[in-house]
């Protein structure tokens, strides 16, 4: 009977929008099924987008530097200042990867390195201002990642909001969300101990979006984290989303193991789809003031479509992503073969080009 009236009554909030509790959350991903999460999820899904629509990108990630202080145990991708194997990439070679990308039909990079030392607050203000002077508005890019802007900001001896305010004269748009992982104290603590904690994460990105920049909400999952660590993170973002309303998008994927330290310690098991799928289903109920959920190619190749099912309406096509390949992913580049995927689920893809930030209403 418990069951029963939970069930009920979180259908009638989703039904009223009216908000889920952190408690429901838990019961749902306790005791719900698959039906009952996508039944909800496409509930929530089309408050936003038409109930067959969904978008994609192609895109590169841009891996500048593998030079990185930061030591996570969950990296297989970075090496320390003065190892064998450290790079920079000049102007040059990463003119040529959006060269490239342009070439493969692609217009969106994404910039992802670490925490290198050696490179000061110019070196990146210099490219990206190149970058913006090359290449104009043929395609847009994801100027590094909050936690990398933290870094810098501190390297420098600047506060956020003159950091970002650099940033966007050197003509930068996008400062994305990743470096979050899973936005727990506790987590960052076990995995992560020279990254930055939770609140200073949402103090830089309040800035970032105070500074009239764009940015987005991204998650890991498949760690060693609790189902309340997840929800708890949620929580974080639903929060901050109410606060700025600064967020165009959310990002899940899941924590590719492989030659990592971590992954070592849990014997390099990934989580499985199926956890994955309830976990994004999850994800648009709780978010319900975050217009557009993506799912994860890069991370959960074709079946990351899936999702769509699942409550997500939008997803990426990678052609590049050095830290995720070091621990495992793979990257297809047939890429009608996974939009058919989508089509046979039932949707119709349609290119998005990132300067829209809005979601596709009905």
């Amino acid at each position: 009977m418990i069951g029963i009236d939970s069930t009920q009554e979180i259908r009638r909030k989703i039904a009223c929008h009216e908000r889920i509790s952190s408690t429901d959350a838990l019961w749902l991903w306790r005791n719900a099924g698959d039906d009952l999460l996508r039944e909800l999820a496409t509930e929530v899904r089309s408050r936003f987008h038409a109930p067959h629509a969904c978008s994609y990108m192609i895109m590169r990630i841009i891996n500048y530097t593998n030079v990185c202080v930061a030591q996570c145990d969950y990296c297989a991708f970075y090496r320390l200042p003065g190892q064998d194997g450290g790079y920079v990439l000049s102007q040059e070679q990463v003119f040529h990867k959006l060269d490239e990308l342009l070439a493969l039909g692609g217009d969106l990079a994404a910039f992802n390195g670490g925490f290198n030392p050696y490179l000061p607050l110019d070196y990146y203000c210099t490219l990206f201002s190149a970058i913006r002077a090359r290449y104009g508005d043929a395609l847009e890019f994801y100027a590094l990642t909050i936690a990398e802007f933290m870094y810098l900001a501190d390297h420098a001896r600047l506060d956020y909001a003159t950091t970002a305010k650099r940033f966007r004269d050197a003509g930068v748009r996008w400062i994305t969300g990743g470096g979050s992982e899973i936005l727990t104290e506790d987590f960052r603590r076990r995995h992560s101990k020279f990254k930055y904690t939770v609140a200073q994460y949402f103090e830089a990105q309040a800035a970032i979006v105070a500074a009239g920049l764009k940015t987005t909400a991204t998650m890991v999952i498949g760690f060693d984290e609790t189902i309340e660590e997840r929800i708890e993170h949620l929580e974080r973002t639903r929060q901050f989303q109410d606060q700025t309303s600064g967020l165009a998008s959310f990002l899940c994927w899941t924590f590719k193991p492989y030659f990592t330290p971590l992954g070592t310690q849990l014997g390099a098991i990934e989580i499985t789809t199926a956890e994955y799928l309830r976990h994004l289903a999850l994800c648009r109920i709780y978010l319900d003031n975050v217009p557009r959920i993506r799912t994860s190619v890069l991370t959960q190749n074709e079946r990351a479509l899936e999702g769509l099912l699942y409550g997500a309406d939008d997803f990426d096509l990678p052609i590049e992503d050095e830290v995720t390949q070091k621990a495992g992913a793979t990257i297809n580049l047939q890429f009608d073969k996974i939009l058919n995927v989508a089509r046979q689920l039932g949707f119709e893809p349609t290119y998005r080009h990132v300067a829209s930030a809005q979601p596709m209403l009905r």
